[in-house]
């Protein structure tokens, strides 16, 4: 793992995710109550807020920064949540950034507008070290909401791991100082092929 400013092999926004030919894996992290029947059944349950916005996390390390390596309060219990690659690109080709950027927006009004009627919106935040600290480059954060969100709970899902073990055991890793064996156990998170016109919309 780099520990680096960005280089030119590593762009300043790109994403990056544990993915196969058909899906794509992205983390949130729930209080017990909700991510433990999630985990159990595969699929999230009635209590799970279709109607609010919802946040899905390609890099498994930033997740770990959200969450305190799954100490927050309702935030205890990790989710590796796979999703067809499907649905990921079609939330892709319909989000919005959550920030206004002069010279990517015509003006200010025209993003909020594009904002107001976008079911998903993208946000990018600095990737994270084992140790937690920002790296050079950014990791994408999607929110979805409206049809995007039930699609997200309904459709999309392929499977649901609890991975908060896993969370706990890297955790104390580093913690040891073993950053070696911890970064062994990290999730393979590649570049993922996004459709480039998408892309180019939200860099």
């Amino acid at each position: 793992m780099s520990t680096g400013t960005t280089t030119a092999r590593e762009p300043s926004c790109r994403i990056r995710a544990l993915h196969t030919a058909d899906t794509v894996t992205v983390y949130q992290a729930y209080a017990p109550s909700l991510g433990l029947p999630a985990a159990r059944d595969g699929r999230f349950p009635a209590a799970w807020k279709r109607d609010r916005m919802t946040w899905i996390k390609p890099s498994f390390l930033w997740m770990m920064y959200r969450c305190g390596w799954a100490t927050k309060a309702d935030q205890e219990t990790v989710l590796a949540v796979e999703i067809t690659r499907e649905g990921f690109d079609r939330a892709l080709d319909h989000a919005c950034l959550s920030h206004y950027v002069p010279g990517l927006h015509p003006d200010r009004a025209a993003w909020q507008r594009e904002l107001r009627r976008s079911p998903a919106r993208v946000q990018w935040d600095p990737e994270r070290d084992l140790r937690l600290k920002p790296l050079g480059h950014r990791s994408l954060q999607l929110g979805l909401s409206g049809e995007m969100s039930r699609a997200y709970a309904d459709e999309w899902t392929v499977a649901i791991r609890d991975v908060t073990p896993l969370a706990r055991k890297v955790h104390a890793l580093v913690r040891g100082g073993e950053d070696r064996a911890a970064r062994a156990l990290l999730p393979d998170e590649r570049p993922y092929p996004a459709p480039e016109a998408a892309l180019a919309r939200l860099r």
